[in-house]
Order: structure tokens, then sequence, then C-alpha cells
């Protein structure tokens, strides 16, 4: 007697005539859905396991503002603002209006293939899967990293606070605080991030009060109201556009909710919302950082460019609001190291999933957090070697990994929806499947031969390290790479359980 269990929402064509037995089998306790088919020719049996689907659109929306830190502006302002030569604020509104292109590519790619893997699955499934190899390798500098840099951020303000404890000690510490969340379970992160976004947002808030309130009393330029900050007719385009390529990184974080994608309920819309509202969200905080700051403290002149936030908060807010600052930062690059650990976990894991890289290490699921565990493991390992490394040497890395990705997703789209899906008898198709991807390719290249010629030579190095593992895992392009089956119908969301 044939037995058999049924999932509402999903439709599936069995062939009884070639089936003994067709399981459906999604254990509630373990949250891992995992589905076997076996065959009378053959006995073969087919399994699969996905990531627990428990994230809500705020929830995306609180990891990927984690993940971008909106703390980072202070970092970035005084080289932002000496770069562009004041024009801080214009510069901030070029670089938002660019990566919204790029954004928009990736908010239709999720929801084209909403699985984990971000810029590598979107090129694997619509391009050619040994180019998604390499551009997975590529971006796997800016995941795998992005938890060292906040690591050695925060080193900086610690060894100032406290200069007699060792840096190596500080990375380990500062290294297990972002490891043990991310292992404990993406939900867990989220909520844990949630409440340190909100505690830079305040931080940022109260910036906003204290600004205000020095203009008010006459300093800086006296005035709530100046154009100088968006536009000065004394500087030139190209030097607000250097500004603009700097500041464009400060956007970093929304690639990073792609990657959450086999965690989110309802994947397809979820994830290009959340992608927008972060974005969003940010830009209101940046651009309105850079506008008061502009105002408080104007021109470009700072006693150190790195250090340059600092001198703009003791003004406006004294010695207290100082110290407030410096907590503020080691909160907001926790939350951001936690969320890049999160997001590099799941890459690995796609990675590892599809056999691309060691499947018993990077495709393992924790049996109790549901976790990619291990990867998350090695993510630590690799961010200790900040005890070795430079902030300037890591930043190069992920500089290099992340633009590589950003055109490769533009591109996807014109792959995906535009020649493969045929997505253009209107002109709206065009725009949206053409000309606005091949804008965000174009500003992304050109900012990628901006880089540093130390950028280029590393990131070289390790694009060839990766083009040799293809070839070695393909057997010279003889055999094809593994690839994961996608089939969004796959993935039920309740269980009726029925004997026949």
């Amino acid at each position: 007697m044939e037995s058999f269990f049924i999932t509402e929402n999903i439709n599936l064509v069995i062939d009884l005539c070639v089936t003994q037995t067709f399981i459906v089998n999604i254990n509630r306790k373990m949250n891992i859905q995992k589905i076997e088919i076996t065959k009378v020719d053959g006995g073969v049996i087919i399994e699969r396991q996905t990531l627990m689907r428990t994230l809500t659109l705020s929830q995306v929306v609180f990891l990927g503002i984690a993940w971008n830190n909106p703390m980072v502006f202070f970092n970035t302002y005084g080289i932002a603002t000496v770069t562009s030569q004041g024009v801080i604020m214009g510069a901030y509104i070029i670089a938002f209006l660019a990566i919204m292109f790029t954004a928009f590519s990736y908010g239709k790619m999720a929801k084209a293939f909403p699985i984990a893997g971000s810029a590598y699955t979107f090129t694997q499934k619509s391009i050619n899967p040994q180019l998604g190899f390499l551009i997975g390798w590529t971006i796997m500098l800016d995941y795998m990293l992005t938890p060292m840099v906040t690591c050695l951020m925060s080193t900086v303000f610690l060894n100032a606070v406290f200069p007699g404890v060792p840096h190596a000690l500080w990375i380990i510490l500062l290294t297990a605080t972002i490891v043990i969340p991310s292992i404990l379970g993406v939900k867990f992160t989220a909520s844990t991030g949630k409440i340190f976004v909100i505690a830079q947002v305040v931080f940022v808030c109260i910036f906003w009060i204290l600004t205000i309130k020095s203009l008010l009393a006459g300093e800086g330029a006296g005035t709530l109201f100046s154009i100088q900050p968006l536009f000065n007719a004394n500087i030139d385009l190209p030097v607000i556009l250097a500004g603009a390529s700097i500041l464009c990184f400060s956007f970093l974080g929304f690639d990073s909710l792609t990657t959450l994608s086999e965690e989110t309920i309802n994947p397809e819309k979820t994830i290009p919302r959340a992608i927008i509202v972060m974005l969003l969200i940010m830009g209101v905080l940046y651009i309105g950082s850079a506008y008061l700051a502009q105002l408080v403290h104007p021109g470009f002149s700072f006693e150190s460019p790195d250090s340059a936030a600092m001198e703009v908060v003791y003004m406006v807010g004294g010695n207290l609001f100082k110290s407030l600052f410096v907590t503020a930062v080691i909160l907001g690059n926790f939350s951001s190291g936690v969320a890049a650990t999160t997001s590099a976990s799941r890459v690995l894991y796609a990675m590892g999933r599809d056999s691309v890289l060691p499947k018993k290490v990077f495709g393992h699921i924790h049996s109790r957090y549901k976790t990619p565990s291990t990867g998350i493991i090695v993510i630590g390992f690799i961010s200790l070697l900040g005890i070795v490394l430079t902030l300037d040497q890591v930043i190069k890395f992920i500089n290099f990994g992340a633009l590589i990705a950003f055109a490769s997703v533009n591109l996807s789209v014109i792959a995906h929806y535009f020649i493969r899906n045929r997505k253009r008898s209107t002109f709206t198709d065009y725009m949206r499947y053409l000309f606005m991807p091949l804008l965000g390719a174009g500003f992304t290249l050109w900012l990628w031969t901006h880089l540093e010629f130390d950028a280029l030579i590393l990131g070289g190095i390790w694009m060839a390290i990766g083009l040799g593992y293809l070839i070695y895992m393909t057997k010279f392009f003889r055999q094809g790479l593994p690839e994961f089956s996608f089939d969004k119908e796959i993935i039920p969301d309740q269980v009726l359980v029925e004997d026949m």
C-alpha cells in the first residue's frame, strides 16, 4: 500500500507508475524541511534541506541596517569631506542615486531566485555556472573580510581608551562576540541587531539635535538653511564625483539582504521591499547628517581627516557626548560584524550545498540552532587574521570584490529578464531590464577602475586562485559544476498528513 504526506500550497507531479513511496516531511521541532523520493527503478533517494524561514520584513530591514552600520558615516566623514572639498551632501546624494540602480537589480534577482547565495546565485542561474563560481569566489572577499574590518575598527577606539591591552587580545575577544550570536541563530541575530540599530539611530538623532542647537546659537554657518553642503560653484563636478566614489561603500549593506532569502518569509516580495526600505532609511540618515555636519563645521580643514568626526562631535556635545560617541561606534561595529558574519556564512552555505566548496564543511547546518555553524567558525578564524593585517589592507580586498559583484548582478538582470525571458515588449521593460541595469553596471565598473593599484593586484591574485580551483573542479572545463536545483514550489509552509 502506498502512503504519502501532502503539503498545502505545493504542486508536485508524481509519476505513480514508477514511484513506490513519496514522502514530504517537515520536522517542526527541527525546523528543517526535508523531501525524500524513493523510486522503484533504482531505489534512488533524493533529499533536500533548507534553512528555517522565520524573518519578517522589519527583521530583514534591521539586519541590513546593522550590516550597513549607521555609525559608518562618522568613520568616512573626514575623508569624504576632504575629497569632495566640503560638498559632502552633494557627494552623498550622487552616491545614493548610483547605488539605487544596483539595488533595484538585486531586488529583481531576489524575486526570481529567492535562495541563499546573493551575487553568486544570481550569476550562476542567469549567465553561466562557471562565471557564477568566480563571482562567488570574488564576493567572498567582501563577505568574509567585513567581520574582520569591524573588529579592526573597534580595536582602534579601544586601544585609544585602554592602551595597555594588547591589540591581539581585542581581536580575539571581538571575534568571539560576533561569532557566538551568529551561531545562535538568525532570529537571535535579528533581535539583538535591532537593539543596537535603534541605539545607533538614537545617537544620530541626538547628534542632529545638538548640531541644530549649536547652529541656532551661532556656531558654524549660524543658519539651518544653506546650499553650500549641496553645491558650490567653485568646486568642479569631478571633485564631487570622487567623493561620491568613496561614499558608495557606505551603502554596501543592502546586498547582504539577498543572502537571507531562504530564511525569510515570502522572500520574493520581502527581500526587494527590504532593500528599498533599508536604502531609504540609510539615505536619510547619511544625507541629513552630512548636511548638518557641514553646516556646523564649514570647510574641509581638520587636524586629522581620519578622526574628523571626533572633532565635530566634541564641538557640538563636549566630552560627555564624545564618550557616548565612542560607545556608539563600538556597538555599531558589533552589530555590523554579526550581520556580516550571518550573511557571509549563507554565501558559504550556498556554495557548500552546491558542492562547489566542501559540502561536509560548508553545507552543514547545526542540528539545534539551524545555522551554518561550521562556515561561521571558519569566518571567525579568518577574522583572527586581523592580528597581523591592517585595516587599509583588508579594505582594499573588500572594495575589489564588492564592485565586481555589483556589476555582475546588474548584468544578471539583463541576461535573465531581457534576454532569456524576453521582457522587452514595452518601453517600461526596456527601462527596467536593460537601461537601468546597464547604468548600474557601468557606474560600478567605472568605480572599480578607480581602485588603487594595490587593490587591483591583490584582488587579481585572489581571482587567479579561484580560476585555478575552478579548472581543477571541472577538469579543465570538461565537466560541469554541481548546481543546486531550484524549485520554489518545493518549499512548503504547512503540513497535512493523509494515509492511503
